[in-house]
């Protein structure tokens, strides 16, 4: 069975259990740099007390979807724009999708396709769809925190086994495709607990948590035998003197198995896991894999206690030659849908549908002229998004372009509106929250006059 998880593998060195004293470190704080997790353990204790479990998935899909292409198909265009694609009908009278997602045309009164983003930034970048913001935007210091991390600080941990901000972010060629952003001005104890690793791997046997492996996490005895070695090896240098009970909770994180569970896809049922389809392992050049697994990962973290998960999936950005548009969508829209659906689906038969928002987008959109080599190129000037969950009111489209797919010509929507929405959906108040950064300076959710669309709550 496939999961994100690899094997154990034999020791050079003699250690316990086959894990030395600096790949633990690096264990204890995964992404978050080495032993540092006691920080969010610390901050998280300093939280408000957790409110009612929800959640939010956001799929970034990496180089720039074609709006025009997935789900905002223009038939009456001119050729060199209307593309290979005919529309089809959805469950929702007037709410038409491309023929390559059947399985999302079936239950279209559970999705809201957003066809009218207007504000992408242009550049080849994650950035707005994990913090709403624009690099070239005035920063606090330290940063923009990603919203993740804004649901960290608010609303803390549900469990002492998950953190609140996970991702399922690949490392990946195009550096920028691979980051969910950090905890910015909110600091480093709300960046999110990255379950990929940091290294992009073609095998699935190479896809670890960190550096532990799923095998290792089960055996309890050998891992508390290697912590208790660690803690005499760090008695003697007088180095455990500064530990508190904060590094115990992160050692209870290790110890726990609900959060290696959640990750093992052996324990998933069967015709659940087949509804999402099979993984491809392979990196899509400087792209992510097509993990759609990953998708069914998110939902299992979510029931385990994270409240907010990012992932990265597949590449998106073809201009022509080995990427050409209209092939590589036959390969990838097929997928897309069929994970999608699983995962909406998922979410409605376990009574999530309330309490789990999702989305699914990219960077920006593409041009609405094919290029002479079939192929559509950047277009900043409109976006798409497909939202479903959160108790939102779904069932209708957000938005609309022009003939030709140029511009919004009806509601044009923000980033942050979006993140405004989903922030309301797991129960913040963008317009009365608010936290202080380190110059002093009270900063909001979203930008002011930015509110949750109101189409949908």
């Amino acid at each position: 069975m496939l999961t994100i998880l690899g094997r154990s593998r034999p020791s050079r060195n003699g250690s316990c259990d086959r894990q030395t004293r600096r790949s633990f470190l690096t264990i204890g704080g995964m992404a978050l740099g080495g032993i540092c997790l006691t920080d969010t353990l610390r901050a998280e204790s300093q939280a408000r007390a957790a409110r009612s479990h929800k959640a939010i998935i956001n799929i970034y899909l990496p180089g720039g979807p074609s709006h025009l292409d997935l789900w905002d198909l223009k038939p009456d265009a001119p050729v060199e724009i209307r593309g290979e694609f005919r529309p089809i009908a959805t469950n929702v009278p007037g709410i038409e999708i491309c023929e390559l997602f059947p399985r999302m045309a079936q239950m279209m009164d559970k999705f809201i396709p957003i066809r009218s983003i207007c504000d992408a930034h242009g550049d080849h970048d994650g950035y707005q769809c994990m913090t709403g913001h624009k690099k070239s935007e005035m920063q606090p210091p330290g940063g923009f925190p990603a919203a993740g991390a804004w649901v960290s600080k608010l609303q803390g941990k549900v469990n002492d086994a998950m953190p609140p901000h996970v991702a399922l972010m690949y490392k990946t060629g195009e550096r920028r495709w691979g980051e969910p952003a950090t905890g910015g001005m909110l600091g480093v104890a709300h960046s999110p607990f990255n379950l990929v690793g940091t290294t992009a791997r073609s095998k699935a046997e190479s896809m670890v948590l960190g550096d532990i492996h799923l095998e290792r996490l089960r055996d309890r005895a050998k891992l508390r035998g290697s912590l208790d070695k660690f803690r005499r090896e760090m008695d003697i240098t007088g180095s455990m003197e500064g530990v508190d009970n904060y590094l115990q909770q992160a050692l209870g994180i290790l110890t726990d198995t609900k959060l290696a569970d959640a990750l093992d896809l052996s324990k998933e049922e069967p015709r659940i896991l087949a509804r999402y389809g099979t993984s491809d392992v392979n990196f899509q050049r400087d792209g992510a894999p097509r993990m759609i697994e990953n998708f069914c990962v998110a939902r299992r973290l979510v029931e385990a206690g994270a409240r907010f998960v990012s992932l990265n999936y597949s590449r998106w950005d073809w201009h022509g030659g080995d990427g050409m548009n209209f092939p590589m969508s036959r390969e990838e829209f097929p997928r897309l849908d069929q994970g999608l659906a699983a995962l909406v689906t998922d979410l409605h038969e376990r009574g999530l549908d309330r309490d789990v928002s999702v989305v699914v987008w990219g960077e920006f959109g593409r041009t609405p002229r094919i290029n002479q080599n079939n192929s559509r190129d950047h277009w900043p000037q409109v976006s798409c998004a497909m939202l479903a969950g959160g108790g939102m009111k779904t069932g209708q489209v957000i938005g609309a372009t022009n003939k030709n797919g140029e511009y919004a010509a009806q509601r044009p929507v923000k980033f942050q509106e979006v993140f405004a929405t989903l922030y309301h959906n797991i129960g913040l108040d963008v317009e009365r929250t608010r936290e202080f950064d380190a110059g002093g300076v009270p900063r909001n959710l979203v930008a002011d006059g930015i509110h949750p669309m109101r189409e949908l709550i």
